[in-house]
C-alpha cells in the first residue's frame, strides 16, 4: 500500500513532483521568448512615458488574471475540490460547453502559431550568426544574405527529437536549460545596449516616441503605437499553457498557493528583463532601435557575443517549443487513446536503451503524430516567412479571452461575485479594456500582413 501511496496521488493519477522553482522555469520559459529584445523598438514607439508605464500596467493585469486562474484549478473549492487537469477542461467545468469550445478554437490556434513563430524565429537567429560573422570578415556593407529555409529544416529535426519527451512532468529539464538561456541573450542585449550607451554618439529619443512629421508619419505612428502595445500585452501571454503547469506541482503545499509563489517569481524576473532590456535598448538606439537588436544588426561587434546571443536565443525557443506544444499532443492522444482503446498502436510502448540516460519508452503513435505536426508547423514557416505578422493577429485574437475573459467569468462563477458589485464593475471594466486592446492591435496586424504581401514571394 505504501507503494501504491509512493506512485500514486489520492484522486489515482501518477504523483505529481512539481514545484513552485519547476513551475517557475516553465513560466520564465513560456513569457520570456525572443520578443523581449524587441522590446527597444516597442519603447520607442510609445516614448519615456508611456513605454515603462505599459510594461508595469500589462504585468499587474497578468499576475492578477493569474491569481485568479490559479484558483480555479480545482472546483468548487479551491484547496479540496477536483482538478481541473487542462485549461479547456477547466472552462467546461466552471463555464459550460459552448465556451469551452471556444476556448479550445483560441487556445490551440494560439498554440499552433506560437509553434510556427518561433520555427521562423529560430532560424532567423541563426542566419544572424552567419551573418554576423560575415558581416566581421567582409565589413559592414558586405551583401550577407542567406535563406531561412535550411535552418528551418535544422530546427525542425531537433524538435522531431525532443517532442518524443512525453508530457509536461518530464519538461522541467529542458525548461531550466530554457530559462536559463532566456536570461542569456537578455543580458547580452542589456550589456551591449549600456556598452553603446558608454561610447556616446547621440541619439534621438523622447517623451512620446517616433516623431511624426520628422521619424513617421502621422498614420504610421498610429500603427506603430498599436503594434507597440500589443506586442507588450502579447509578450506576457501565457495563460494558454499555464493550467497545464499548474498540473506538474504536487498536491503538498496546495496548488494554488504553489503556483501563486511561482506566477510571482516568474513575472517578476519577467518584468525586470523586460524593463531593461526596452529602457536601455531605447537609450542605446533611440528612435532608431531595430526590431530586433541582436538579429536586426544594431550591434555588429563584439561579433563573437551577438553570436552567442543568438545562440541563446535558438536554445530557449527549442525549449519553448516543447511547452507550448505539449498541450496540442496531449488534446489529440487523449482523444485517439479514447477512441480506439484497444490499438496497439496507441497503447504498446517499447524501451529504448539510450547510452549514459538509461531506457526510454517509446510510443509507435506518438512517433508519428507528433513527427507530422513538426513538420507540419516547419512547412507552414517555409511559405508563410512573415507569418510573425499572422502569429501577432492570432495572438490579438487570443490574447483577450484566454488571458482576461475567461480566468475573470470563471473567478466571478467560483467566488459568486454579486452583480453590480464594486468586484463585479472592475472585472468588467478590466475585459472591456483588454478587448480594446486585442482589437487595435489585430487591426495593427493585419495592416502589416497586408503590407508583407505587396512585397512577398514564396521560396525566395
Amino acid at each position: 500500500m505504501e507503494s501504491h501511496n509512493f506512485k500514486y496521488d489520492d484522486d489515482g493519477s501518477i504523483k505529481r513532483t512539481g514545484t513552485w522553482m519547476t513551475a517557475s522555469a516553465h513560466i520564465v520559459t513560456a513569457v520570456i521568448g525572443s520578443g523581449v529584445l524587441s522590446l527597444a523598438w516597442a519603447v520607442a514607439q510609445l516614448g519615456w512615458i508611456a513605454g515603462p508605464v505599459i510594461l508595469v500596467l500589462f504585468s499587474l493585469i497578468t499576475l492578477y488574471t493569474c491569481f485568479l486562474l490559479c484558483n480555479c484549478y480545482r472546483y468548487p473549492d479551491p484547496v479540496h475540490g477536483t482538478r481541473n487537469l487542462t485549461y479547456m477542461n477547466m472552462v467546461k467545468t466552471i463555464l459550460g460547453g459552448r465556451q469551452y469550445r471556444l476556448c479550445g478554437l483560441a487556445q490551440f490556434s494560439n498554440l499552433v502559431g506560437a509553434c510556427i513563430g518561433y520555427t521562423i524565429t529560430a532560424s532567423i537567429s541563426m542566419v544572424a550568426i552567419g551573418r554576423s560573422n560575415c558581416f566581421h570578415k567582409y565589413g559592414h556593407e558586405a551583401k550577407c544574405h542567406a535563406s531561412n529555409y535550411k535552418y528551418m529544416c535544422i530546427f525542425g529535426a531537433a524538435e522531431i527529437f525532443l517532442s518524443q519527451i512525453p508530457d509536461f512532468h518530464n519538461l522541467s529539464g529542458l525548461s531550466f536549460i530554457a530559462a536559463v538561456m532566456s536570461f542569456g541573450y537578455s543580458s547580452i542585449g542589456i550589456a551591449l545596449s549600456i556598452a553603446k550607451i558608454a561610447g556616446g554618439g547621440h541619439v534621438d529619443t523622447s517623451l512620446t516616441g517616433l516623431e511624426v512629421g520628422k521619424d513617421v508619419t502621422e498614420m504610421q505612428k498610429i500603427w506603430y503605437t498599436f503594434q507597440a502595445i500589443g506586442n507588450i500585452a502579447f509578450a506576457y501571454s501565457f495563460s494558454m499553457v499555464m493550467v497545464e503547469i499548474q498540473d506538474t506541482l504536487k498536491s503538498s503545499p496546495p496548488e494554488n498557493e504553489a503556483m501563486k509563489k511561482a506566477s510571482v517569481t516568474g513575472i517578476s524576473i519577467t518584468t525586470f528583463f523586460y524593463m531593461l532590456c526596452g529602457i536601455l535598448g531605447y537609450q542605446a538606439f533611440g528612435n532608431k532601435a531595430p526590431g530586433n537588436f541582436l538579429t536586426g544588426f544594431g550591434f555588429y561587434e563584439p561579433y563573437w557575443l551577438v553570436d552567442i546571443g543568438n545562440i541563446f536565443i535558438v536554445v530557449h525557443l527549442v525549449g519553448a517549443y516543447q511547452v507550448f506544444s505539449q498541450p496540442i499532443y496531449l488534446l489529440v492522444e487523449s482523444w485517439c487513446a479514447g477512441r480506439w482503446p484497444q490499438s496497439r498502436i496507441m497503447a504498446k510502448e517499447y524501451g529504448v536503451n539510450i547510452p549514459l540516460v538509461g531506457t526510454y519508452k517509446v510510443n509507435a503513435f506518438r512517433v508519428i503524430w507528433r513527427t507530422m505536426f513538426v513538420i507540419f508547423t516547419a512547412l507552414i514557416a517555409m511559405i508563410l516567412p512573415f507569418f510573425n505578422s499572422i502569429v501577432g493577429l492570432l495572438g490579438a485574437i487570443a490574447f483577450w479571452p484566454l488571458s482576461v475573459y475567461f480566468p475573470t467569468h470563471m473567478y466571478l462563477v467560483q467566488a459568486q461575485v454579486p452583480k453590480f458589485s464594486m468586484i463585479w464593475i472592475g472585472v468588467k471594466m478590466l475585459n472591456v479594456f483588454c478587448l480594446i486592446v486585442s482589437l487595435v492591435a489585430a487591426v495593427a496586424s493585419i495592416q502589416g500582413m497586408v503590407t508583407d504581401l505587396k512585397t512577398y514571394k514564396p521560396f525566395k
